[in-house]
Formats: C-alpha cells, sequence, structure tokens
C-alpha cells in the first residue's frame, strides 16, 4: 500500500498518560522493520512513562490503523500506524505490554469484558471544540469566529466552510460521518462520527483531534477542545454513547421489562453511578474540567439518571434494539480517550459482576431540585475541582487497581503538579475584585 500510493514516510503514532499523542517518523525504507515490532524509542522522554535506567521501549505497530493522511503533498504522501507500547523484561525476554500505556490499559479491560462473556464494548463519542480567529503570526486569539447558537447555518455559522472540510478530510481517511452542525455557544462545534468497538473509537478521537486543529489552521482559525475557554457560555463536552454486546446481540436491550433495559443494562448503570467521583479525574483530567462542571450549561454536576432530561450525569437515549446504549454526560475532550472509556468499563463491569442496583431514575430538572430535596432522593454531586477528583479517585480501590498502579502513579503526581500551580497562581478575577477593596 505503501509503495502504490507513493508515501515517504509513516508516523508510528502512540498516546502518552495525558492523552498528548507522540509519534516517531521514519523513512518508507524503514516500514518493514517497523512492522516486524523492531523500532525504539526512549521512553524517559516521554512524561509519566519510565525512569532513565529503564527507558527502552518498543512500539507495536497495529496494521488495523493505517491511514494516509489526505493533507500531505502527492509526491511525498504521509500515513499513519498507531502503535501499542512494549517493554523489554517479559516470558523469556520477550517484550511484555508496558502498564503505563493508556491504550493497553484499555485493551486490559476489554480482556476482562470478554472473559465475562461480552465480545464487544462499543463506544459512540460526541467530542465538541471551539474555533476562534489566529491573528496575522498564526497565533490564537481570543476572538471567535461567529456568533451562531445550536444548529444555525451561514452566515450567522461562518465555520461551516471550516467544518466541512474537516468532514471531507474525516471521510478521505475513512470515517463515516453521522453529523456536523454549530453548537450551542457561538464559536462551539460538534461534529459526529459512527460508533466503534472501544480501542477503534478511542483511535478515532485522536485522529478526530489532529485532523480538527490541522484543518482550521489551513482556515486561518485555531481549534479548542479545551473544556471551557469562555466564560457564561457553554463548554466543550464529549459525551459518550456505551453498549456492550454479547456476539450480535446487545446485552443492554430486553424487550420484556417495562423499559426494555436489560438487567445487564441496570447494573452496568449503578457501576457508572457509584464509580463516576473516582473516574471524573481521568474523564475531566484538567484544572479548567472544572469550570464547565457548574449548574446551567447543560454539564451534568449531579449523580442520577434518567431517560427523559439532561440534566442528570447519564442519560438513557429512547433507542432501543440494537441501538440500546447508556450516555455518560460528564467526560470532556480534554480526556485521555483510552483512560476514560478503560475506568468508565471497569465502573460498569464492577457493577454488574456485584449485581448493583441502579437507584429510581430522576426524571425532573436536578438544577430545579433544591440542596435537600437532592438529599432526600440520594443525588450528590460530581467532584467540584480536580483536587477532589483526583482524592475521589485515589480512594476508589476498584479504580486503582483496574488501570494500575504505574499509571496511577504517574498521573496522579502530574495532576497534583497542575493543581499546585493553579492553586498558587493569582489570576486576573482575584485582582479586579479585590486590589481596590482591600
Amino acid at each position: 500500500m505503501a509503495d502504490e500510493e507513493n508515501v515517504k514516510f509513516i508516523r508510528l503514532q502512540f498516546t502518552d498518560l495525558q492523552g498528548t499523542i507522540k509519534n516517531v517518523e521514519i523513512p518508507v525504507d524503514q516500514l518493514q522493520k517497523a512492522l516486524d515490532n523492531k523500532m525504539m524509542f526512549d521512553g524517559s522522554s516521554i512524561e509519566g512513562f519510565v525512569r532513565v535506567e529503564e527507558s527502552d521501549m518498543y512500539l507495536y505497530p497495529d496494521l488495523n490503523t493505517w491511514v494516509i493522511f489526505p493533507w500531505t503533498p502527492e509526491k511525498g504522501k504521509v500515513a499513519r500506524l498507531i502503535c501499542d507500547i512494549y517493554e523489554p523484561g517479559g516470558v523469556r525476554g520477550k517484550p511484555k505490554p508496558f502498564g503505563g500505556d493508556p491504550r493497553g490499559i484499555l485493551k486490559r479491560m476489554l480482556k476482562e469484558a470478554e472473559e465475562m462473556g461480552f465480545t464487544a464494548f462499543n463506544i459512540g463519542p460526541e467530542p465538541e471544540f471551539f474555533l476562534f480567529k489566529n491573528d496575522a503570526n498564526g497565533e490564537p486569539t481570543m476572538e471567535l469566529n461567529d456568533k451562531g447558537g445550536y444548529f444555525d447555518l451561514a452566515p450567522t455559522d461562518l465555520g461551516e466552510n471550516c467544518r466541512r472540510d474537516i468532514v471531507l478530510e474525516l471521510e478521505d481517511m475513512g470515517f463515516e460521518i453521522e453529523a456536523s452542525h454549530h453548537e450551542v455557544a457561538p464559536g462551539q462545534h460538534e461534529i459526529d462520527f459512527e460508533y466503534a468497538d472501544a480501542i477503534t473509537a478511542c483511535d478515532n478521537i485522536q485522529t478526530f483531534k489532529l485532523v480538527v486543529k490541522t484543518i482550521a489552521r489551513k482556515h486561518g482559525l485555531h481549534a479548542t477542545f479545551m473544556p471551557k475557554p469562555l466564560y457564561g457560555v457553554a463548554g466543550s463536552g464529549m459525551h459518550c454513547n456505551m453498549s456492550l454486546f454479547r456476539g450480535e446481540t446487545n446485552a443492554f436491550f430486553d424487550e420484556n421489562t417495562e423499559t426494555q433495559l436489560s438487567e445487564t443494562a441496570m447494573q452496568f448503570l449503578a457501576g457508572i453511578l457509584e464509580h463516576s467521583p473516582g473516574f471524573t479525574a481521568l474523564t475531566n483530567p484538567i484544572v479548567n474540567s472544572y469550570k464547565r462542571l457548574v449548574p446551567g450549561y447543560e454539564a451534568p454536576v449531579y449523580i442520577a439518571w434518567s431517560m427523559k432530561n439532561r440534566s442528570p450525569l447519564v442519560r438513557i437515549p429512547s433507542s432501543r434494539g440494537p441501538s440500546t446504549r447508556v450516555e455518560a454526560r460528564s467526560p470532556d475532550p480534554a480526556a485521555n480517550p483510552y483512560l476514560a472509556m478503560a475506568s468508565m468499563l471497569a465502573a460498569g463491569l464492577d457493577g454488574i459482576k456485584r449485581e448493583l442496583e441502579a437507584p429510581p431514575s430522576t426524571d425532573r430538572n436536578v438544577y430545579d431540585m433544591t440542596r435537600e430535596e437532592r438529599r432526600k432522593e440520594g443525588i450528590h454531586e460530581l467532584p467540584a475541582n480536580l483536587q477532589e477528583a483526583l482524592d475521589a479517585l485515589l480512594n476508589d480501590k476498584v479504580l486503582v487497581e483496574k488501570i494500575g498502579p504505574h499509571a496511577i502513579k504517574h498521573f496522579v503526581e502530574a495532576k497534583e503538579i497542575e493543581w499546585d500551580m493553579f492553586r498558587k497562581q493569582v489570576h486576573p478575577w482575584e485582582r479586579e475584585q479585590y486590589m481596590s477593596h482591600y
């Protein structure tokens, strides 16, 4: 395929613990070496991977992820392969999966699901993003490129051409796009692509982010997946529609129950609700994430579920049969998708194993309920900031075990540094509020 398409370079990509795409680019004459799993890199240079004395890491390309970037020159096209990370020192000296590889962590959770009789964990993600104008030097400004609102169209939605080009590039790369539209806030957009198995869905999220940023730049725009770049408007979420399958059968569907939700679905839902404080650090991993998780902007704050409204943490969309699914509404697009999906799968499987019982659904607007009403119905809140979320993660023994000690240790260390830097910083708002009063 490389020969036929005149590919000259291949990017071997992987994702670090913080969700950042990393890559090493090789000329096409090194492709066979990569396919033989003999490409190595210095793991000590990647944040949260390993120490200097254990730095040699192997890149194992996943051939299913081969794609040629459409925007590269015809004379020297660039392709990419997403890789799993292996380290030396396994059985008889053979490389073994690296415990700090987010993609490997998700694969490990999928293996556990398989051992429980589930053949597929399908994900339909909905990552949102903002478009800002770049200045003359190509640096992002805080000026939005439109004043559009939900489902608006040109001329109000000036991001329409950029969004359409993004869709065309994604389709060239094999994505099946279901919808593309302006979101609630000015400058905010959403492009929905077809659900897929968990690994493919997470690979697609990472590819999607890369394509959006690349094409936006060609339009003189800066795309950001920052959850809350602007005060006073809705933030960007990444709602995750999840379902478990046994062969061709959706394990969440049962036509004989009143809701047509199976016992498995309700137990999975109960696990999501119970572990949601713990996995929030992984689904909402930056300081800014918690500026989105506040009442009044459609983002969930309260640990509840419903089939009728969008204010709780979990919604059950009305589709049934093969499309029966559980929609977690708290994750945001700053999340490392592999860690986010692994943690939610771990939560749901724990609910199934322990046969947890989901609380009654909350079918009124949780935001309109008083604190006393919420307490009476047993509705608690998600962590209010990154530090609270990290504490909840460390206190969740199931998630700590399933994600693994290496990843948890390095993830939490990095995030505590981030929180400490934020906590000590003096912000413009504080100066505006206090300098003339005190």
